[in-house]
C-alpha cells in the first residue's frame, strides 16, 4: 500500500483521506458521509480509506493521533487535516474551496 498510497496523494487530483480504524465508532459514522460526498464530487477529488492499524507507517508518517482523522492532499502537501467526525457540508466546502 505504501508506493500506491505515494502514487495516489502525488497525482493530480487532490485526494481526502480518512485515517480510520476498524474499531472506531466514530469512523463508523464518518464512513458513510465520505462515501456520499465520493459520489457526489465525482472527478473533482478522489476519497481514499487508510487503516492505521494494518498501515502503520503511512499513519506514523503524518502523525496521526486519533481517527478518525480527514487529510486532504494535492500534489502530495496536506492542504487540510482536521481530526472527529465533519458534516457532509462541511467537508463539500472543503472539497469545493481547496479544488476550484
Amino acid at each position: 500500500m505504501k508506493g500506491n498510497f505515494q502514487n495516489i496523494i502525488n497525482g493530480p487530483t487532490p485526494v481526502l483521506v480518512d485515517f480510520f480504524a476498524e474499531w472506531c465508532q466514530p469512523c463508523k459514522i464518518q464512513a458513510p458521509i465520505l462515501k456520499e460526498l465520493a459520489a457526489e464530487a465525482g472527478e473533482k477529488v478522489k476519497v481514499i480509506k487508510i487503516d492505521v492499524d494494518k498501515n502503520p507507517e503511512i499513519a506514523g508518517r503524518f502523525q496521526i493521533q486519533g481517527v478518525p482523522t480527514l487529510a486532504l492532499f494535492k500534489q502530495g502537501n496536506i492542504i487540510w487535516r482536521q481530526s472527529g467526525v465533519i458534516p457532509k457540508q462541511a467537508l463539500q466546502q472543503i472539497v469545493n474551496q481547496h479544488t476550484a
